[in-house]
């Protein structure tokens, strides 16, 4: 008998920071370091309150499964975060907990779209979203940005794709770290609401923004849904929880999706993070350490030849346009780690197109890492 993999599974492309991880293990596991500037992985802990609460919940409670939309104490501690944050007045019912944004996106999609639908998307962006939306039969719209637009989506955008059913931003966005402006998401919310047009916002790199604040999609548009995470400026990745704030008619079905796709968010994650929430502190301290890392790449990097980016304002990433050095970004990457032991990934999983010019780099590590980074990769390019 012949058996064969559903369509799928094959039609997804790999997520190619997953292949640098990997050899970047594989070095280690020989005995060879390795700088990791691959992914967005924080290099801070849980602050320090989530932790005591999720060791007190260990020894106390149960820790069975939660309501499919989070525990109460959750919901309504993420809508007073968004009075406190925003100026925003939500109701916690609209509110729900997730296994990680990326739940959040698979509940978001299918809740909102049909197979068939078409959702504009920029080049670069978030791999997964693309990889999410085709594995569900929804056709991915990609338009080009470029450092003229600092690489976000604009509402004149939705002019160019007709029959539209939804848009993905992202602001601060992966890979570029770019800002939408509040009165540009402000245009973008409303020009979709107005169209029928669902806008899906990722916020997940809220709080971690330098020079500036920054602007949800939930105070221009109670039809938009906002997705957010613990992962990033909670340094919670491997605790896999999230949230959304969804519109009044997707309740119902994000609800029912979620009881039958993931039951619920990990019990002992949700009362961690509700704790997360008023670690304030301890959670900026970790932000000012990320802000010195990105003045010093900001320095470092057109001083050893790298100085075609538009310099980031949030969240943790450096995306450069690298193309008068190579036209092959991936065997670039491939050899720095090889010769040195500095491992980035090439922009091919955010730009299928372009990424073959285009390196990201993460500065949420540590700062002697980083710093140690720049002289080998200095030292590297002028060899080549």
């Amino acid at each position: 008998m012949t058996f064969r993999p559903s369509s799928r599974g094959a039609s997804i492309s790999p997520f190619l920071v997953m292949d640098v991880m990997q050899r970047a293990a594989e070095r280690e596991a020989a005995g060879g370091d390795v700088l990791h500037l691959e992914v967005g992985q924080p290099g801070t802990a849980a602050p320090k309150g989530a932790r005591e609460a999720a060791k007190q919940a260990i020894d106390s409670d149960v820790l069975g499964y939660t309501l499919s939309l989070g525990i109460t104490p959750l919901r309504e501690r993420l809508a007073q975060h968004y009075s406190d944050w925003y100026g925003a007045s939500l109701s916690p019912g609209r509110i729900a907990a997730t296994t990680g944004s990326s739940a959040g996106f698979v509940l978001s999609f299918l809740a909102a779209f049909e197979p068939g639908d078409r959702v504009l998307l920029t080049d670069p962006s978030y791999p997964c979203y693309r990889n999410i939306l085709t594995a569900l039969g929804i056709e991915v719209v990609r338009i080009p940005a470029g450092m003229d637009t600092r690489y976000q989506i604009d509402a004149a955008m939705l002019d160019e794709v007709p029959n539209l059913a939804g848009v993905v931003c992202a602001s601060p966005s992966n890979p570029t770290g770019s800002l939408l402006q509040p009165h540009a998401l402000k245009r973008l919310a409303e020009t979709c609401h107005e169209r029928g047009i669902r806008l899906i916002s990722d916020e997940i790199y809220h709080g971690l923004i330098y020079d500036q604040r920054s602007a949800t999609a939930a105070s221009y548009s109670d039809s938009a849904i906002i997705i957010n995470s613990f992962s990033k400026y909670f340094s919670m990745t491997g605790w896999r929880v999230g949230w959304l704030v969804l519109p009044e008619d997707l309740i119902g079905a994000v609800e029912r999706l979620a009881a039958n796709f993931f039951i619920s968010a990990p019990g002992v994650s949700q009362v961690a993070a509700t704790a997360a929430l008023d670690c304030t502190v301890e959670l900026e301290a970790n932000k000012a350490r990320y802000a010195i890392n990105r003045a010093m790449l900001l320095k470092r990097l057109p001083e050893i030849g790298i100085a075609n980016f538009a310099p980031p304002d949030g969240g943790f990433y450096i995306y450069a346009d690298i193309g008068d050095l190579t036209n092959d970004a991936s065997g670039f990457c491939a050899r720095l780690l090889d010769d040195t032991g500095v491992a980035m990934t090439s922009g091919l999983d955010f730009d299928p197109d372009r990424g073959n010019r285009t390196i990201r780099m993460s500065y949420c590590g540590a700062f002697d890492d980083l710093t140690e980074a720049m002289d080998r990769m200095g030292a590297w390019l002028q060899r080549q």
